[in-house]
């Protein structure tokens, strides 16, 4: 954390800036998994070389970052610098526009990680600098786009973003011939995962995981969330004793190709269905946007996974490698037939990234869009 003191002046503006920005996204990172379909937004309150006051989104619906970080300046907001990783919006929605609490609060300058590519909230800027405040944009942008690329893609292109995540051996292998798959990672991976779902607006599998695995798709406890846990299965061939029907831990929705009045008979009560005349990610994923998700994670088998990266809708890839060999003929792998011939037609990842994960290795990477 910054500290609040005199140490700002040791600065150049710039580094100021920069270094403001990035505790602007520590505070918006405390949302994560909470904001949706809204940004997660952090901002910063600067008189004097001092932190005078700080805030960040906590959910949708209540204030924005900008508010709380105001409110806790108070007084001091008057002739003070306000640093938010987002562009103050500038529409009524659930909240009133951040704009006007700027300029009620007498901030004189306003700097700004990146633009909202929200339409609707879009303008926050030219408000401002007609008001007569000093506004400096474009500070960290990358960090700032890279936070909020879940938000950015949804607005875009009207879809959740997709993470695609599964776990294997060096040799390719998410589980034994027998099919026993428990546990290819280590702990310390199992741990990034359950962090990852609550960070998650929703986590999808196919009836084929289901059936195999009985997951409960949860954070486990190191969150104190869990996303809604979406099953894709065309004829509800589902044990009853699933562990995803527990829906006291978290909802569950099931989408399906039976219809309506039969599937509700084939499901406990308390979970949520879904008919759809032909069951496809595209289909899901419209859905999701519709109820307002953002982040949706893909923890599926190497056939829905094949059809997910087919169908062009996965964005991001978390990819977990155990320095293990199980070899085998028939050891299922991450990734099913996708009708690819070539080398020359593989999928590449691009801005990739590798991490150590306890003894595994975690690869993140993006899909090129579609």
């Amino acid at each position: 954390m910054i500290s609040q003191s005199d140490a700002l002046h040791d600065l150049s503006p710039g580094e100021n800036h920069r270094t403001l920005m990035r505790r602007c996204l520590e505070l918006a990172a405390k949302g994560a998994g909470r904001t949706a379909p809204n940004p997660m937004v952090g901002a910063v309150v600067v008189k004097g070389g001092k932190i005078v006051g700080e805030g960040f989104h906590p959910q949708a619906g209540q204030p924005h970052a900008e508010v709380f970080a105001l409110q806790a300046a108070g007084d001091a907001a008057q002739g003070a610098t306000l640093y938010v990783n987002l562009e103050p919006c500038n529409h009524t929605g659930r909240t009133p526009p951040c704009t006007e609490a700027v300029l009620q609060a007498g901030i004189a300058t306003v700097v700004i990680g990146m633009t909202d590519p929200n339409p609707k909230a879009s303008g926050g800027i030219e408000r401002l600098r007609s008001a007569g405040v000093e506004v400096i944009a474009n500070v960290e942008t990358a960090a700032c786009e890279r936070l909020n690329e879940a938000f950015i893609h949804r607005i875009r292109h009207r879809q959740p973003f997709s993470i695609l995540k599964y776990a294997m051996t060096l040799d390719g292998k998410i589980a034994t011939d027998t099919g026993h798959s428990a546990w290819v990672t280590s702990p310390e991976s199992r741990r990034r995962v359950h962090q990852l779902r609550g960070q998650c607006d929703a986590v999808i599998v196919g009836g084929n995981t289901v059936r195999q695995d009985n997951p409960r798709l949860t954070s486990h406890g190191v969150c104190d969330r869990n996303p809604l846990r979406v099953v894709m299965s065309r004829h509800l061939e589902l044990p009853a004793t699933a562990h995803l029907w527990q829906t006291d831990i978290a909802p569950t929705l099931v989408f399906t190709e039976v219809d309506q009045p039969q599937a509700q008979t084939l499901l406990p009560k308390q979970v949520e269905v879904i008919s759809v005349n032909a069951l496809t990610p595209a289909i899901v994923l419209d859905q999701l946007y519709e109820r307002g998700l953002s982040t949706v994670l893909w923890e599926c088998g190497g056939t829905l996974s094949a059809v997910a990266l087919g169908q062009g809708v996965i964005q991001k890839l978390w990819a977990f490698i155990a320095p293990k060999l199980i070899g085998g003929q028939q050891a299922p792998t991450p990734i099913g037939d996708m009708g690819l011939k070539n080398m020359s037609d593989a999928l590449s990842l691009h801005d990739t990234v590798l991490d150590k994960v306890g003894p595994d290795w975690l690869i993140q990477g993006y899909l090129p869009a579609a």
